[in-house]
Order: C-alpha cells, then sequence, then structure tokens
C-alpha cells in the first residue's frame, strides 16, 4: 500500500471515530500514526489553547524525566511569549506557519538546545496544523530510519491537514472549511 492509500486509510478511520474519542485518544492515534507513516521515533502533537494562545502538547513521546509528569497531568504546556510567539525552533513553525525539517538541528537559527536530560534528536520535522491561515496547533517529529525530505514534509502536512478537522471539531466546536493539501505524486 502506498503513504497516499495509509492517509486516505488513516483519515477515514479518524472521520468514523471523531464522534466517540476524547481529544487525548485521538491525539494519541495521530502520534502513533505519524511515528509510522514517516518512521520516526519520536513524536510531539499539540493544539493551540484557544483562551490563552498555549501550545498544548497532548500526545507526546518521552524524551525527558519531565516527560512522565505531563503524561501525569494530561498535557505539556508551552506558555505564549508576551510578544505572541512560542520561540526555539520547537516554536518555529507556530511562529512562522511554514513547515520545516532540519536535518543539522544546530545550524538552525531557531534553535537554542536541548533542555537538560532531554534525549537526543539527530532531526526534526515540523507542521503547524491550519484550517486556512489560522494556526490551530502542531504535529513534530524527530529521528527518523533515513534522512527527512521535502516528500517528509508533504506527507506530514497532510497528516497535519486531517488534524485540523479534529482540533475544529473537539477544541473549537467548529467545522474546518478547507481544500485537502493532496500530495504530489
Amino acid at each position: 500500500m502506498s503513504v497516499e492509500d495509509d492517509l486516505d486509510v488513516f483519515h477515514m478511520k479518524v472521520m468514523a471515530m471523531l464522534h466517540d474519542c476524547t481529544l487525548k485518544e485521538i491525539s494519541d492515534l495521530f502520534l502513533f500514526e505519524t511515528k509510522k507513516i514517516l518512521k520516526s521515533e519520536s513524536c510531539y502533537v499539540a493544539f493551540i489553547d484557544p483562551k490563552n494562545g498555549d501550545s498544548v502538547g497532548i500526545s507526546f513521546s518521552h524524551l525527558t524525566e519531565s516527560c512522565q509528569m505531563y503524561e501525569k497531568i494530561g498535557e505539556a504546556r508551552f506558555k505564549v511569549l508576551k510578544d505572541g510567539s512560542y520561540g526555539g525552533l520547537l516554536g518555529y513553525s507556530l511562529d512562522t506557519g511554514e513547515s520545516l525539517y532540519v536535518q543539522d538541528i544546530s545550524s538552525h537559527p531557531a534553535a537554542h538546545g536541548l533542555p537538560p536530560g532531554h534525549e537526543p534528536v539527530n532531526q526534526f520535522l515540523s507542521v503547524p496544523v491550519k484550517c486556512g491561515n489560522e494556526i490551530l496547533g502542531q504535529i513534530v517529529a524527530g529521528n527518523p530510519e533515513k534522512d527527512y525530505t521535502q516528500k517528509h514534509v508533504e506527507i506530514a502536512d497532510e497528516i497535519a491537514s486531517i488534524y485540523a478537522k479534529v482540533l475544529k471539531k473537539l477544541v473549537y466546536n467548529e467545522e474546518c472549511d478547507f481544500i485537502a493539501l493532496k500530495m504530489k505524486k
């Protein structure tokens, strides 16, 4: 089965379970599927809190000791800064609205290092989850089996377009009206 077929099956599965699942349950599915489809060791799935603009990681790989604490409280919350940005490489796609992959993390101008005790991340891919021009969240992957390419970004953008529908429904209680990206063949 092709990646496009995998994404179609995943989209149908998500839409079928959307009415009977919690945001955590469906976000965990996005974490699992993103790691599988992108062949990545780690993943982070977040939404933007509509009340205060914080980035809230709801499903994530455990890369620090703090992740256990975040798991217990049900989220990893990254507060929006006073200037309205999130900062750093993790916040880059939220700040710019752009998808990216980085093969040498230390070379990216937004990178400022990993927190103490964080497992190494050798490559990084991040896409904003958007409905139109509105940024609703973010999906991040790291440590792929093979180097990330632009094709991986296109795949992640497709996954994010599906997650946008979920967030609009479960977080914003609205429908996301947009045209699917449709990957280049």
